[in-house]
């Protein structure tokens, strides 16, 4: 099988496993479980089956052009390093699925759990796999956005959800400042391409450019990794469900910043800005982890702040410029990950089974439970750095490093005293954890009868402490080769020799660990009572150093000046935000006008006036002043004559031989017309026999002469801008290419179309992005929209109609208004599937003829839209099931898709091909694959407009339920007194 098969079969498994996950129903647990399993182990396989190429001399890649005029492409790239984290990602991933199958509750929606949890697996590979700068970015951001949703699980939990919101603030902020980093760094390097830019160090180095990318990436990096003062996040996210803080918070999300910093490290490291930056974030880091973790009475909070505390430690050794420093990094990085799993999914099970995760209430839990106890004690023993397990192995390689880098620094001297510290801590809070949870007297007044979980609960574990009894006891074998080529992928011809022998002889770091164990031990002994008895459940500092109290002060202070500044520049009313933008155009332009000396009026080469086209312009300005002097009292006419400027620019499309302009711009004036006469419905009401005071009428005049000036300065530097323009020759641009090359390169003749579909397809994605927004954001704002009491009154012509028939013998109320629009009704049912067949005729020949994906997508709504104004809302949702939010995603799926199908013939993203097609008595018939991108256009069209006229439609149905109820209820108060 091709090495590039199984690497982009592994990277696209997870996103593929999200959206089947999703799709399930919500009680499918089993299946959406056997999805994340089959996705995770089918991944795994793909990567262990690299493992001889990954750790060759040359690393796996597979790569598509992305950007190529700016040089991204996108690119997977598995060399030691990638193929480690990715069999923590996948591997690891895999035992929590299995263990978050048996966790979760049955009211869980289980299926939206394991979405989530695939499509963070994926952004993770993508970040271990990209070979790509801002490719990487892109995953990396994703992995933000991801963990939102996965730490905000249980919704209905406050603490998740500011858990989630505090997580996304920080890290979207430092991937921010990554971003920015990474675009500097592929400037200095000459290319974004991850091996063009490892071969640029000494470029780089010398770049005056070097401090400030080096401290925007480390921004990004240490933002992730929960590094100080950055660390506050990662215990608030302990609010997510166990599974996924196993996850998230031990194997993947917080080892994304330090797979960043390993892998940038040949480049970025051996100043001294990387060594303060670095080391001193770790050094701070790894003692205010183990120092706050020692007080934590949560089972969860401890190990979260011993998480931070490990990870400072890691950074701490990629700070030390030492290439043995960063083997142990990437030792101890598996390592952490190993025994932090298994002590977070035996906390889970201690949750589960007894209802609380409070050590204070925890105890004796060694009778109930011994199997869980034994693995909880084996991993918490590795996560103290025990002789004969995993964590003692690279505990003893960081020691060392402590002692051997020595010299004028003041962080090397303390060193070996703050890295024995440190590591007395760390076994003073294992210690805590072993004996407070599982020895003493038995535990009482718990909420359930204590108990193992189920087999399969356990397995998760037992395969992660074996993996620490494995590599503590014969490390050579188990990690020795995996480790070596990681090593070799990030160091090459520096990668020292070291042993990973379990016995280097009495030496130094021999020492310091043993003085560790002994002092965390007698730490435990003379303070462990009074730690215990702490209410505060944290350590002993004033409450100002409370990290969530500062994050919510910061964010208080940024929005409270956010509204300062909002108050004094903005306005919740349109016409200062109009008179503001106007205003700002018309300064900009006219120090453009001042600085280059434009003369737009100035004579040009003129055409012949043709008095006909003169009297079209005629009409459409008499259309706009009207609708401008009528729209306050007389909105139905406004509207109409609004209407009638839009027809006029629909004329002169056609007039200057632009049909396809002109097609467009008609279906949009009908359907924009339509839609602000349903609107008009529930405005507030405005009458001139109203009275208005007269400094009111003062003020509205004043208002009106701005706005006068402001509209005729605009107007008539348009007008003189356009003179300009048409007036002069032509400047010789793209234009020509793109008449000459529309049917050559696209098969199209509609150089409209192809312009949109294909050369310019990326824009057109963005667009209707944008579309699908303003849609979803329309009926999201109208759900909430209440109208004015006075608008919600009947029409007078409906009261009068209403009398009559009341008035009449055999008639009922609405009769009358039913009979009145009896013909329109029937002629308008009888046009649907014609004006279908119309959209489907402007949606096949929009490749070569006037229409096309948008104008079909509008003509499809009219259809729609005429129904609702002949029949009503309630009666065309019971014949037709419309779902124009499932239309707006599928449509934006198609095009998506349409563009990622190049993929798979190596061409860049949303590049089109066209051939012909013989088909018999028909001959030749054009096809080409932007049509399958115009398909989903019109989809997403038909979604959006048709969201935006239901939102209206049902104001209707929320005024007749209303009143419906209001009558019900007079009734039963009448029927209440006569009893």
């Amino acid at each position: 099988m091709p090495p590039e098969f199984l690497l982009v079969t592994a990277a696209i498994l997870p996103f593929l496993g999200s959206i089947a996950a999703i799709c399930l129903p919500s009680e499918a647990r089993s299946a959406a479980a056997g999805v994340a399993g089959f996705v995770t182990l089918a991944g795994l396989a793909c990567i262990v089956l690299l493992y001889p190429l990954a750790t060759g001399p040359e690393p796996v890649t597979f790569a598509l052009d992305w950007l190529p005029s700016l040089g991204v492409r996108l690119v997977l790239r598995l060399d030691g390093l990638a193929w480690i984290f990715s069999v923590l990602v996948l591997g690891i991933g895999a035992l929590v699925v299995l263990y978050a199958q048996y966790y979760m509750a049955k009211a869980d929606p289980v299926p939206r759990l394991f979405c989530y949890l695939l499509a963070f697996v994926g952004a993770m590979l993508g970040i271990v796999l990209s070979g790509n700068l801002i490719q990487l970015v892109v995953f990396w951001e994703l992995t933000s956005v991801v963990s939102f949703l996965l730490i905000g699980y249980w919704s209905d939990n406050a603490a998740a959800r500011d858990g989630a919101r505090m997580a996304v603030t920080i890290t979207a902020a430092g991937g921010l400042c990554l971003l920015v980093g990474m675009v500097m760094l592929g400037q200095i390097a000459g290319s974004y391409e991850l091996d063009a830019v490892l071969a640029a160090g000494e470029a780089i180095h010398a770049s005056p450019l070097y401090v400030p990318t080096l401290v925007l990436i480390l921004l990004g990096a240490l933002t992730k990794s929960a590094q100080f003062p950055f660390h506050i996040w990662l215990p608030r996210a302990m609010a997510a469900p166990t599974p996924i803080s196993a996850y998230l918070h031990s194997a993947t999300m917080v080892k994304a910043g330090v797979f960043l910093m390993i892998r940038l490290w040949p480049v970025l490291s051996g100043t001294e800005s990387w060594y303060w930056i670095v080391g001193s974030a770790g050094m701070i880091t790894m003692l205010v982890g183990a120092w706050s973790a020692i007080f934590q009475h949560d089972l969860k909070g401890l190990l979260a702040y011993s998480t931070i505390s490990h990870l400072g430690l890691i950074t701490l050794l990629l700070g030390l410029d030492s290439p043995l420093a960063v083997v142990a990094a990437i030792f101890h990085t598996v390592n952490h990950a190993t025994f932090k799993a298994s002590l977070f999914m035996a906390a889970g099970i201690i949750d589960h089974e007894t209802g609380t995760r409070d050590m204070r209430r925890l105890s004796g839990l060694w009778r109930a439970m011994p199997y869980t106890g034994t693995l909880a004690i084996i991993a918490a023993a590795a996560m103290a750095g025990v002789p004969l397990l995993n964590g003692f192995l690279s505990k003893e390689m960081f020691l060392a490093e402590a002692v051997d880098n020595t010299g004028d620094h003041a962080l090397n001297l303390a060193l070996p005293v703050l890295a024995t510290v440190a590591s007395a801590f760390t076994v003073l809070y294992s210690l805590r954890f072993i004996r407070q949870t599982f020895f003493g007297p038995p535990p009482h007044d718990l909420p359930h009868v204590p108990h193992e979980p189920v087999r399969w609960m356990r397995i998760p574990i037992e395969a992660l402490v074996l993996a620490c009894i494995a590599i503590g006891l014969v490390p050579n074998l188990t990690i020795g080769p995996v480790l070596a080529g990681a090593a070799r992928a990030v160091l090459g011809d520096r990668t020292p020799d070291y042993d990973l022998a379990i016995w280097h002889g009495f030496n130094a770091p021999l020492a310091m660990s043993v003085l560790a164990l002994a002092g965390g031990a007698a730490l435990y002994v003379a303070f462990g009572r009074r730690i215990n008895a702490n209410p505060r459940g944290g350590p002993w500092l004033p409450d100002r150093l409370d990290g969530g109290w500062l994050f919510e002060q910061t964010m208080t202070r940024i929005v409270l000046g956010a509204r300062w500044l909002e108050g004094r520049l903005g306005s919740e009313r349109l016409q200062p935000q109009l008179r503001i933008l106007f205003l700002a155009a018309l300064l900009g332009a006219a120090v453009t006008g001042l600085n280059r000396g434009l003369n737009l009026f100035e004579k040009g080469k003129l055409t012949e006036f043709d008095p006909a086209f003169g009297l079209l312009w005629l009409v459409g300005a008499a259309s706009a002043i009207g609708a401008a002097e009528r729209a306050k009292y007389h909105r139905l006419s406004a509207v109409i004559l609004l209407g009638g400027a839009g027809l006029t620019s629909a004329v002169s499309f056609l007039w200057l031989s632009a049909p396809d302009l002109a097609v467009t711009q008609i279906l949009i004036e009908i359907v924009t017309t339509v839609l602000l006469l349903l609107g008009l419905r529930w405005l507030p009401k405005r009458d001139e026999a109203i009275p208005t005071p007269v400094s009111e009428r003062a003020q509205a005049r004043r208002r009106r002469s701005i706005d006068l000036c402001i509209a005729l300065g605009v107007g008539i530097g348009l007008a003189g801008l356009s003179y300009a323009v048409m007036t002069r020759p032509p400047v010789e641009g793209i234009s020509r290419w793109f008449v000459e090359e529309a049917y050559p390169q696209a098969g199209g003749r509609n150089v409209v179309n192809v312009l949109l579909v294909d050369f310019r397809a990326f824009d057109t994605l963005g667009e209707i992005c944008v579309l699908g927004v303003v849609g979803l954001t329309v009926f999201a704002l109208l759900r909430r929209f209440r109208p004015a009491p006075d608008s919600q009154e009947r029409p007078a012509q409906q009261i009068r109609h209403d009398a009559y028939d009341r008035d009449q013998e055999g008639r009922e109320p609405g009769q009358t208004a039913a009979d009145a629009l009896l013909v329109p009704r029937v002629v308008i049912t009888w046009l649907f599937p014609f004006v279908v067949l119309l959209a489907l005729h402007l949606f096949l020949r929009g490749h070569d003829l006037p229409g096309g994906g948008f104008a079909a997508g509008i003509t499809l709504t009219i259809a729609f839209m005429l129904q609702y104004m002949a029949r009503g809302a309630e009666w065309v949702e019971e014949r037709l099931r419309l779902q124009p939010i499932s239309w707006i995603g599928v449509g934006l799926l198609v095009s998506v898709l349409a563009g990622a199908m190049s993929w798979l013939f190596s061409h860049p993203f949303l590049t089109a091909a066209f051939a012909y097609w013989e088909v018999p008595i028909i001959g030749k018939v054009p096809l080409a694959s932007a049509l399958i991108f115009d398909l989903g256009i019109m989809i997403l069209v038909v979604g959006a407009s048709v969201l935006m006229l239901v939102a209206l439609a049902h104001q209707s149905r929320r005024r007749t339920r209303a009143a419906e109820a209001e009558a019900e209820r007079a009734e039963r108060e009448a029927e209440g007194k006569i009893a």
